[in-house]
């Protein structure tokens, strides 16, 4: 007995002359939550921690989930360090509210994750969560005192007077007050309908004033240079005057002259008409043409494969047939055809050479001159 008492007065002794020794709550507590193998420690920065005391509950959703292992003064505000178990899982960027769980009942720690923002990675061993994460819910103290306010000089006297003036006002106005309400829940009801309209309107006008501001500097420039432009005009309104004036004296002279033109200008486009028409008919061959006529007597196509440097090469072929005699000389003359017709009597058939005197049968009734040469039309 007497050595128990000893111990327990030098345990007190040892206790009470430690500077850190607040009482039982200093120690840690058995049963409490946030003490399993697994369990990890965070730490908050609180504005203010009111009555909160180490050991105090730590919740998330109203379960508890850890408690406050020490309370301590950082700068301006209070760092609270806490004990987690181990299945707690919450974003790195929580939030810690200290709050209240009745009107009298004890204060606790609420970890949630946060409203305003994605939640981001998960909450670990050695986590602080920033003072701009953390806050209080309204205290006991401070219900009251708004209540009293409100109560006793807020502005609650006043309802009855501000009920009377709005009965006096509308005494005999009953109907106007109730077509009133009526024309505003139809155009609020309009508004309602009209809700996505609008709201692709302000996002219109968000992007045009977005636009606006990134070419603030052009608009400047153009503020700056705008009164120098107007002065310009100013100083030439005499000339733009006179140059409208002569516009228009032109104008008249030109319709007259396309009045009194007017015929014959009628009669020269539709004259020119069949001269077009020809011109387009002969597109293909004048083409052809043009690449040949530069490089004559070799087309500019082959004209590479034939001039090779210091030498050229020259594959001739001298057709002295009647036929082509004919057609190479006498085309369009009026000896045309008479040296063909005489190949014919001699036994050659029309097919075996270009023929321009059989045109709509086997040969080819076309231009000579692009007329395919045949190896075996004869000698």
């Amino acid at each position: 007995m007497f050595r128990a008492l000893v111990t327990a007065v030098l345990l007190i002794g040892l206790l009470s002359g430690c500077s850190n020794w607040r009482g039982l709550n200093t120690l840690p507590l058995p049963g409490v939550e946030g003490t399993g193998p697994e369990a990890f420690e965070i730490q908050a920065q609180m504005p203010d921690v009111d009555n909160i005391e180490p050991n105090s509950r730590v919740r998330v959703g109203d379960v508890n989930v850890g408690h406050v292992r020490k309370i301590e003064r950082q700068g301006w505000h209070a760092l609270v360090t806490m004990e987690l178990n181990g299945d707690v899982e919450l974003p790195a960027n929580a939030t810690a509210t200290l709050g209240q769980t009745s009107l009298l009942g004890s204060l606790h720690i609420e970890l949630a994750p946060p409203t305003d923002e994605e939640p981001q990675g998960r909450l670990k061993d050695g986590a602080l969560i920033p003072l701009s994460s953390s806050r209080a819910f309204p205290s006991t103290e401070q219900a009251l005192g708004a209540v009293a306010l409100l109560l006793n000089g807020g502005g609650l006297g006043d309802i009855q007077d501000i009920t009377e003036a709005l009965s006096t006002a509308f005494a005999g106005r009953e109907g106007d007050l109730r077509s009133l309400i009526e024309q505003l829940d139809l155009a609020i009801g309009y508004l309602d309908d009209q809700k996505n309209d609008i709201i692709a309107a302000s996002e219109s006008i968000n992007n045009l004033m977005s636009q606006l501001a990134e070419q603030k500097p052009v608009v400047d420039r153009a503020l700056q240079t705008i009164p120098q432009a107007l002065s310009v005009l100013r100083d030439q309104r005499n000339n733009l005057a006179e140059a409208v004036t002569q516009l228009g004296r032109f104008s008249a002279l030109a319709a007259d002259s396309v009045n009194q033109t007017k015929e014959a200008l009628v009669a020269e486009l539709q004259d020119l008409g069949p001269v077009l028409e020809e011109l387009a008919d002969a597109g293909p061959a004048l083409t052809r043409a043009l690449s040949f006529l530069p490089t004559f007597p070799f087309p500019k196509e082959t004209l590479l494969n034939w001039m090779r440097g210091d030498y050229a090469n020259l594959t001739l072929i001298l057709d002295l047939t009647l036929s082509r005699i004919d057609s190479g000389f006498f085309t369009g003359s009026r000896w045309e055809c008479d040296l063909t017709w005489l190949e014919l009597q001699w036994g050659r058939t029309i097919g075996q050479f270009p023929n321009p005197c059989n045109a709509g049968g086997p040969g080819t009734a076309g231009n000579p001159l692009i007329a395919p040469y045949r190896w075996d039309q004869g000698p």
